[in-house]
């Protein structure tokens, strides 16, 4: 029996669900996000190259002009205190053409490399001080876990093609690489840019597809460890949508609740109208209040016979008619008014119970 037990436990607790819409939502409340740090490196490695194609020769004739300028003119300059000053602003704005766009470019690959994974995402729970981080033992158990296994596999798997890129570029051009001395300046700058150039936008192309691929194993890593038990889906659901137990008393309360009110409208009521045993719906109408008659309570079977009983207490009409008792109990809810298909059988029975009244007078 303990056996038993144990075994339901288990597969009680064995987490085997998929995470909850819940579950995902808090868990990226935290940071906890299914995402590689490869893409958004592989982008900007890509843009940086890009520009470098594409932005090369203005920068270059920018270096060129920077270079003509500090020869030509600041290392002309008189070394004083009231020199320091252009001298520096000169040179940093120069240099400011030059790292900008770079930076530019920086930013807008770790931007749009995040924003493709995870969306608009700002939090600082991974940022926040946590003192298990220092401890010793459980920085080793990080050092040794089987994520960092597999990072380190996947970085020596890139260097290895990196690598695999750079020795064919370099393959290829060999024979050119031998004769470079051969050549002026110009052109073997030309050329080692070039070289350098299909060496970086090979590397990027390859670098993204392999950050695709990484993206689908932390995909599949992070549904795997967002896994949920029975247990904590039951739990889950009793936090966001209440304690079926209690729902079910709080349901029942308010059944009482309007059993209750309804029982306290009978009296007011014109006239009960049963079929005669099974079904009884109360009807009130009142010309100067109400556009139609109205049903103010109604039952069946064992609540059928107390709406009759109060009804006789508090002197109400009680009129048989089966037909019209069925239509008004399975078509209308308490507190709707009779339609306009009713209206005649309903203005028939209320007519024969005003007569009565009258009679009685």
């Amino acid at each position: 029996m303990n056996q038993l037990r144990m075994n339901l436990q288990y597969f009680a607790e064995e987490k085997t669900e998929k995470a909850t819409p819940q579950k995902k939502k808090e868990a990226r409340k935290k940071g906890q996000v299914a995402k590689t740090p490869e893409l958004p490196s592989a982008l900007i490695f890509l843009f940086s190259f890009l520009l470098f194609y594409l932005y090369g020769p203005i920068l270059s004739q920018h270096f060129i002009k920077l270079y003509k300028k500090i020869l030509q003119q600041y290392l002309l300059y008189e070394v004083t205190v009231d020199n320091l000053r252009p001298l520096f602003i000169g040179i940093l704005s120069d240099l400011v053409f030059v790292i900008l766009p770079i930076f530019a470019i920086a930013v807008i690959g770790g931007v749009v490399g995040n924003s493709l994974q995870v969306g608009f995402l700002i939090v600082n729970e991974p940022i926040k001080i946590k003192l298990d981080r220092l401890n010793p033992l459980e920085g080793a158990k990080r050092i040794f876990s089987k994520k960092a296994i597999v990072d380190l596999l996947k970085s020596i798997f890139k260097i290895v093609l990196v690598g695999y890129i750079i020795y064919s570029v370099l393959w290829a051009n060999k024979e050119k690489l031998l004769s470079l001395y051969r050549l002026d300046l110009i052109e073997i700058l030309t050329f080692i840019g070039k070289m350098v150039l299909e060496i970086g936008l090979k590397s990027s192309i390859l670098l993204i597809i392999l950050s695709i691929l990484d993206y689908v194993y932390q995909r599949y890593d992070y549904e795997k460890n967002l896994r949920m038990s029975k247990q904590e889906i039951k739990e889950e659901f009793k936090k966001t949508e209440g304690d079926p137990f209690i729902k079910g008393k709080i349901k029942e309360r308010q059944r009482k609740m309007a059993m209750s009110r309804m029982m306290q409208m009978i009296p007011q009521a014109d006239v009960v109208i049963t079929n005669p045993t099974h079904f009884a719906v109360a009807i009130s109408y009142k010309p100067n209040e109400m556009e139609a008659p109205k049903v103010v309570a109604k039952g069946m079977d064992y609540l059928a016979l107390k709406i009759k009983e109060i009804a006789k207490e508090h002197r109400v009409a009680i009129v048989e008619n089966r037909w019209l008792a069925r239509t008004l109990y399975y078509q209308l809810d308490i507190d709707d008014f009779i339609p306009t298909e009713l209206y005649q059988a309903v203005a028939e029975v209320l007519a024969y119970v005003y007569k009565m009244k009258g009679m009685a007078k």
